[in-house]
């Protein structure tokens, strides 16, 4: 299952991302911890490119995600910026500088593709479905 939406280049869309992308990991019957960690990387990785990029030719930014075998994938795509996204060491006194650090940490995996002038950055979590986890205790117990 899947969902893609085109957001306006402006903060008030990272609420919006987070809400859709809660709303259908709920509805698909993901993990309730599984959405939090989800709904974190995408916060994250449109705050990125909101900070750090430009917005696609449309003005917009997009996010997806696609859930299968127990794996969300959340992607956010821009029209690219000077540099590289790079997780960042930043120091304890830093006001910024941890998102990738903290999607690196949440995430199986992440990185970053270029497709002509857009850029997307995406990540890979264990999204269990629920009543999955019901069932594997059940078995177990």
């Amino acid at each position: 299952m899947s969902s893609v939406v085109m957001l306006p280049y402006a903060l008030s869309s990272v609420a919006v991302a987070r809400q859709r992308l809660c709303t259908d990991l709920q509805e698909w019957g993901v993990y309730a911890t599984a959405i939090d960690d989800a709904v974190l990387v995408v916060s994250e990785l449109l705050s990125n490119a909101l900070r750090h990029a430009r917005p696609l030719t449309s003005g917009m930014v997009r996010v997806a995600w696609l859930w299968t075998d127990d794996h969300v994938e959340v992607a956010v795509s821009d029209g690219g910026a000077a540099t590289e996204p790079r997780a960042g060491r930043p120091t304890m006194s830093s006001l910024g500088g941890r998102g990738l650090g903290i999607v690196e940490y949440v995430a199986e995996s992440w990185g970053v593709r270029h497709d002509g002038e857009t850029t997307t950055v995406w990540a890979v979590l264990p999204a269990p479905h629920a009543n999955g986890q019901v069932a594997a205790l059940k078995e177990a117990g």
